[in-house]
């Protein structure tokens, strides 16, 4: 099988939408917040958006944003049928060399408490830097090449 991404459009908006509700409602739930799929929709358009496919067949896609401290990993679904056999590590693994690309200087992201992903971050190098409310601040540094 061969996996690959490929920068997402308007027309993936609503799988990513539709893939990320049914993936973490459940820590929605479990915490007393509130899904929207407005809040989703405005988040997309500003973020840089990327779909996994897995011969062909879109598996998930994650969702960055940066500055000149970070790159943030804002969303990075993979659907159930698919979790479990190593996509997630591959995008993480494609988001590190992203961030080397544009030299920044560390990959940041925010992850539910008791979302299992969290082991998959932890063994990627990401480390718990912060706790908010139900929410786990995970953060990867980088060394920058001198040129």
């Amino acid at each position: 099988m061969s996996d690959r991404i490929r920068r997402a459009d308007g027309d993936d908006r609503v799988f990513a939408r539709d893939l990320t509700r049914r993936n973490m409602l459940r820590y929605y739930i479990d915490h007393d917040l509130l899904w929207q799929d407005e809040a989703f929709d405005a988040g997309w358009q500003y973020r840089d958006n990327w779909l996994i496919l897995r011969d062909e067949t879109p598996i998930g896609f994650f969702s960055l944003s940066q500055d000149a401290r970070a790159m943030y990993i804002r969303e990075l679904q993979i659907d159930q049928a698919w979790q479990g056999q190593g996509a997630g590590s591959w995008a993480i693994d494609q988001v590190i060399r992203m961030t080397r690309q544009t030299r920044r200087p560390s990959l940041r992201l925010t992850v539910f408490d008791n979302n299992p992903a969290q082991i998959l971050y932890a063994r990627k190098g990401l480390r718990i830097v912060g706790r908010d409310e139900c929410f786990l601040r995970m953060q990867l540094d980088l060394s920058t090449a001198v040129l």
